[in-house]
């Protein structure tokens, strides 16, 4: 795969928007879409690595380090996603596979999502809607599904990065809420709120906050940043939002605190098995759950494909893609 060499055999493992499936289909001849939108599973991922010059996954395509065994064909993983802990990338970058990622484009969109996770566990909105479609609703009374006021609450953000200050900036423009947070990096990223209050320690954020939003990468250390000894550091009437990667948080522990009040409830996007949330978990009243709708617009979907044909079009043209993680 070179300019001017043969057109690359391109597998594509979900189905994308129509715009961007239309786009590759008008740019190259060799593309194997998956008209039934059905996950290709272990086997079908290491068939694609072995037979297409480009595979194209998401988050939900699990690649790890033995997959890059051998001599695979495949020179270029165009991840449509900003995250990419579910690739060894390691493992594909010893095997000779560039590997690209779509940061930046899905920024606001997720951070709405964060905001309404916050906004729906804080007012009880979850419990109401299934209320109402239930028929068990009986009327307005003054004691009806009482919730926790967000304005002027202390946000604390896990992670100031891109989407955590796009978080950030909505809760205290937005809802004049004071800003804590706590990054490992070295800058000091405040994001145009110069009063956000930087902390030394992860469990000096969590004591301080109403509501905790995460903003990490999963995987490696940060698998169960958020254990039972941090969500016991959380005040009993603060609440938790992870809109970054399910394993962050350890599932049971967040059950156990959910269960007990250690913290008052909690809204999710991520899961740390998904598809599947533990039954435990979908019981809980006080958790708000959501299928991973985090980058889910149109317009913002349709985005990550075409940086995702940004970074393949540079590489196949010999330029370094502008979002290369490996």
């Amino acid at each position: 795969m070179r300019p001017g060499g043969p057109d690359p055999v391109i597998v594509v493992t979900r189905r994308w928007p129509a715009p961007v499936e239309q786009e590759l289909a008008r740019r190259f001849a060799q593309v194997r879409f998956n008209p039934d939108d059905t996950p290709l599973g272990a086997d079908g991922l290491r068939a694609a690595l072995a037979e297409a010059d480009v595979v194209l996954p998401t988050v939900s395509d699990r690649l790890p380090a033995e997959f890059f065994d051998g001599e695979p064909r495949t020179r270029f993983l165009g991840n449509y996603g900003v995250g990419f802990n579910h690739i060894a990338v390691d493992a594909a970058a010893k095997a000779g596979i560039v590997v690209t990622n779509t940061p930046g484009v899905l920024t606001d969109t997720t951070a709405d999502t964060a905001m309404t996770l916050l906004l729906m566990v804080a007012r009880r909105a979850g419990e109401g809607e299934r209320e109402v479609r239930a028929g068990r609703w009986t009327g307005w009374r003054p004691t009806h599904l009482m919730g926790a006021d967000v304005t002027g609450k202390t946000l604390g953000i896990l992670g100031m990065g891109r989407i955590g200050g796009a978080v950030a900036r909505r809760a205290h423009f937005g809802f004049g809420m004071p800003v804590v947070f706590y990054d490992a990096a070295d800058a000091e990223p405040r994001h145009g709120i110069p009063d956000a209050h930087r902390v030394g320690t992860i469990e000096e954020m969590l004591e301080a906050a109403d509501f905790v939003s995460l903003h990490m990468p999963g995987g490696g250390g940060n698998t169960h940043l958020i254990d039972a000894g941090r969500l016991a550091r959380m005040k009993p009437t603060a609440f938790l939002v992870n809109s970054s990667r399910g394993d962050v948080v350890d599932t049971d522990a967040l059950v156990a605190a959910l269960r007990s009040h250690t913290i008052a409830g909690a809204g999710l996007d991520v899961y740390e098995g998904e598809p599947e949330v533990p039954a435990a978990l979908r019981e809980l009243d006080n958790a708000v759950l959501l299928p991973h709708l985090g980058s889910a617009t149109l317009e913002t979907r349709t985005a990550m494909g075409m940086l995702v044909l940004d970074n393949l079009q540079a590489f196949l043209d010999g330029r370094q893609p502008p979002c290369r993680v490996a």
